[in-house]
């Protein structure tokens, strides 16, 4: 892998889970001390409910006491996620910035297009200096509440299917203290998967459909 793939690929995992973090807990990292290759049973639940209940679901209570329903608390996400894309065009220079999905969770595969291999992955987050940082802030802070214990379902499925088609390295995801630490790469300080060759690629495509909304790019 080049160096410029290898820092591409990483700053992008920091960011996705830094996007998630508030909702997710997710951590980055990879791979744990025999490179989290077991294809072990589910982990247990965290031991705080980490679903997210009805009274959870952006159901707060409005005027009168009267509940709000939870399709305010996605448009609300969707919303914010918008203003933040409109700031990366105007402010960051990046025109053709590709609009949230309808879930309100951004499209990193369309993103991943306008990343400057040569660049520091200012297109991830907040453009260069930061200029939309106040943008994405407040979009990750309105993202819905996340069932941890799916998540990492959904991780580890995805794993499973990666070296299943060919990515024989490509680590599980663990649970630790309730939060979600993703799998991937075995070393991702010094990236050891190319996840530009066709190979991965390939095995990408295969396994998308295993990862659940707005999990895609956390590993």
């Amino acid at each position: 892998m080049s160096i410029h793939t290898a820092s591409r690929g990483t700053t992008r995992l920091r960011v996705a889970a830094a996007v998630a973090a508030p909702v997710l807990a997710l951590c980055v990292a990879c791979g744990g001390g025999d490179d989290g290759v077991k294809d072990e049973g589910v982990a247990s639940a965290p031991e705080e409910p980490t679903a997210a209940s009805g009274k959870d679901k952006g159901e707060g209570k409005g005027e009168g006491g009267a509940s709000k329903p939870a399709a305010e608390g996605k448009s609300a996400f969707y919303d914010a996620q918008l203003t933040y894309v409109r700031c990366m065009r105007a402010k960051a220079g990046l025109k053709d910035y590709p609009d949230p999905k309808l879930s309100g969770y951004l499209d990193w595969s369309k993103i991943e297009k306008l990343v400057d291999p040569n660049g520091g992955g200012e297109e991830y987050k907040g453009g260069k200096n930061g200029v939309c940082n106040k943008e994405f802030v407040a979009a990750a802070n309105l993202a819905p509440k996340r069932d941890a214990q799916k998540d990492y379902e959904s991780m580890l499925a995805h794993a499973k299917c990666m070296r299943d088609n060919g990515v024989s390295r490509f680590t599980n995801p663990t649970m630790s203290g309730g939060n979600v630490i993703p799998g991937g790469d075995p070393n991702p300080a010094d990236p050891a998967l190319d996840r530009n060759s066709p190979a991965y690629k390939q095995a990408e495509k295969a396994c998308a459909s295993k990862l659940l909304e707005g999990l895609d790019g956390m590993q």
